[in-house]
């Protein structure tokens, strides 16, 4: 696990720049299983595999929580077995280094749900 799931985000404004492809990308290796997907901005997505609907519920929940203490809040979408999540930074229009704490702070969330 990487030590970003330990860092403080500082929210992004109006005004301020996202991060570099070049940088996005590196800071893609530090993270499992993310990938950048680019529809009207570079978007930072992960589909985490679930046994049955309830699990998935909690790990949604888990994630809404997170979001919530920090008010930075994620796209996600909830099916059986499934939970996809999607972060950017909306008031920039794409990826900022917080986009990257955030996901692995959601895969710190995901082993405490899927633990046996």
């Amino acid at each position: 696990m990487t030590n970003l799931a330990n860092e403080k985000i500082v929210l992004g404004k109006k005004g301020d720049a996202a991060i570099s492809r070049d940088d996005a990308d590196t800071l893609l290796t530090t993270i499992n299983d993310w990938s950048i997907v680019t529809e009207e901005c570079d978007k930072l997505t992960k589909c985490y595999k679930l046994p049955d609907y309830l699990t998935a519920v909690e790990m949604t929940r888990k994630f809404a929580a997170i979001a919530e203490q920090v008010n930075h809040h994620p796209v996600i979408m909830l099916e059986w077995g499934k939970v996809t999540v999607t972060w950017w930074t909306h008031v920039i229009g794409g990826l900022h280094k917080n986009d990257f704490i955030m996901a692995a702070k959601c895969d710190r969330a995901a082993m405490l749900v899927t633990a046996p």
